[in-house]
């Protein structure tokens, strides 16, 4: 793999786990998100073995269009117009999260079966429905949030009380940690995100292509 494809996957890999971020922050504070985007992370949790990182999310730039314009955002060194601080705060929590999830191998491994049982579960429903959403948010109950470090989210009570919503959020999560793993595996670090930040731009504004808008 050349230097310009680990970057386009460590790209799509950040995108992903963005993605995953700015919906979770949209479904805390109104209660409602692009329904397409939540899909496109939902199903990132079921392929286990993808030809290639694209393959994860659709091999669709327009799937990861929230996602890579969030990268953008973060990395285009000028104002966060259309970012959120909550979004930020989410992201760096979910790769800080990957790093405690991979010094315990037993909860890897639970969270592999609990994501085969989803896949099972997945051929009899569609990918975001309530009954298999509420199967990840519990597999993330289960294991992510027994750490003493969790993931604080932020927005309307009303929203966050709606078990719905919770369910969506705490799978959005698990699907940004499934995100993180790629990233890290694609040779991504937290300081990158600083001293290879002009980089990143250019390989999400190259994948967003005629998608910027």
């Amino acid at each position: 793999m050349d230097k310009r494809q680990r970057l386009n996957n460590q790209t799509i890999a950040l995108a992903g786990l963005f993605q995953a971020a700015h919906l979770v922050e949209q479904i805390a504070k109104t209660g409602q998100c692009n329904e397409n985007s939540l899909r496109v992370c939902i199903e990132s949790l079921m392929d286990i073995n993808p030809r290639s990182v694209a393959e994860i999310y659709g091999g669709e730039p327009e799937n990861l269009r929230t996602g890579l314009k969030e990268v953008r955002f973060l990395t285009d060194g000028k104002s966060r117009t259309g970012s959120s601080p909550d979004v930020i705060r989410y992201a760096l929590s979910i790769l800080h999260l990957e790093s405690k999830l991979r010094k315990s191998k037993g909860m890897m491994q639970s969270i592999g079966k609990g994501v085969d049982s989803a896949k099972r579960q997945a051929e009899h429903f569609h990918t975001t429905h309530e009954n298999l959403l509420a199967n990840l948010s519990g597999l993330y109950q289960d294991t992510l949030s027994t750490f003493k470090f969790r993931i604080h989210v932020t927005g309307n009570s009303q929203h966050l009380q709606n078990p719905n919503n919770a369910h969506k959020i705490r799978a959005l999560l698990l699907s940004g940690v499934r995100a993180a793993i790629l990233w890290r595996q694609m040779g991504g670090r937290r300081w990158q995100l600083l001293f290879n930040r002009k980089r990143l731009n250019r390989s999400a504004v190259r994948a967003l292509g005629d998608h910027v808008r």
